[in-house]
């Protein structure tokens, strides 16, 4: 993955959530994660070589505590730490909020979303011995009453660019290296994170999700699909939080760092969906709200 700015890759999210048993077994015996390290009431997982790409945390609420993101160098940290206090964002910590991080500070942002911002973790070698799983933590999907205003935030604070805009502003595809996409803004009603999602090699690692959880009483709630914007094939389903996961593969690629945004009539419906343009009844609407600080 090759940055185009000030941040190089979607480190992690971490999760508030009730049920932090249901979240930890649904996350390792479902999606195939590796849990790391518990802290009394936290947990830390990944999918392969680092630390951690997803956080859950006990709490009395399910939601979405804050979204990690990797600066490029140590001095894109700084970078990024001077353009929040010139827009006035509050600073939650000038110093890392995670463990096996090393320099980093956390901001609230538009729509009181929490994002901490790092320098790569500690190098870690974590290799699975079989099994199953996801490649590697991918992207996010956050739900804005305002998406334009995130869409600016994202491009002004962290240098990200849009790859594809779906309408005036029903949705911004936005992009930090050569992935299509780091995060994607979607307009609703309500804010919250939507999808935390997570690559996989091939489409057959899709299947082998909706077996496992057929065999545990429970169903993908959309997919396999393939999208128009981004044209990654993908499956989802929902996970105890209420938050739903998505796993992911055949992402485009941007190898043009100066490649103008595609845009799409929103009434078109290829692109969300090239097969048969169906998307399930209510699922754009599920997620988790952003924790109230």
């Amino acid at each position: 993955m090759n940055p185009i700015g000030a941040i190089s890759s979607i480190g992690y999210v971490s999760m508030r959530a009730k049920d932090l048993g249901s979240s930890i077994t649904t996350a390792t015996d479902i999606l195939g994660l590796r849990e790391v390290e518990e802290q009394k009431s936290k947990v830390y997982l990944a999918a392969q070589q680092s630390h951690h790409e997803i956080i859950y945390t006990e709490s009395t609420q399910d939601a979405v505590d804050h979204i990690g993101l990797v600066a490029s160098t140590p001095g894109h940290l700084e970078d990024i730490r001077q353009r929040v206090r010139r827009a006035g964002y509050p600073i939650l910590s000038e110093h890392p909020i995670e463990a096996d991080i090393d320099d980093g500070f956390a901001f609230v942002g538009p729509e009181g979303f929490t994002w901490h911002i790092y320098t790569e973790q500690t190098s870690y070698s974590i290799t699975k011995n079989g099994g199953f799983g996801p490649n590697r933590f991918g992207h996010v999907n956050i739900k804005s009453l305002d998406p334009i205003t995130q869409r600016d935030f994202l491009a002004e604070i962290f240098d990200f660019r849009v790859s594809d805009r779906i309408g005036h502003d029903v949705a911004f595809f936005m992009r930090c290296n050569n992935e299509h996409h780091g995060v994607a803004v979607f307009k609703n009603d309500r804010v919250g994170l939507h999808h935390h999602a997570w690559q996989t090699q091939g489409i057959e690692d899709l299947g082998r999700l909706g077996d496992r959880l057929a065999r545990r009483g429970a169903r993908l709630a959309w997919g396999p699909v393939r999208h128009g914007a981004g044209d990654n094939i993908a499956a989802y389903f929902v996970e105890p939080t209420g938050a739903v996961i998505e796993l992911y593969t055949d992402l485009e690629l941007v190898f043009d760092p100066e490649r103008p945004e595609r845009l799409w009539d929103e009434n078109d419906d290829y692109w969300i969906n090239q097969w048969d343009g169906h998307v399930p009844d209510g699922l754009l609407d599920l997620g988790v709200p952003p924790l109230q600080r």
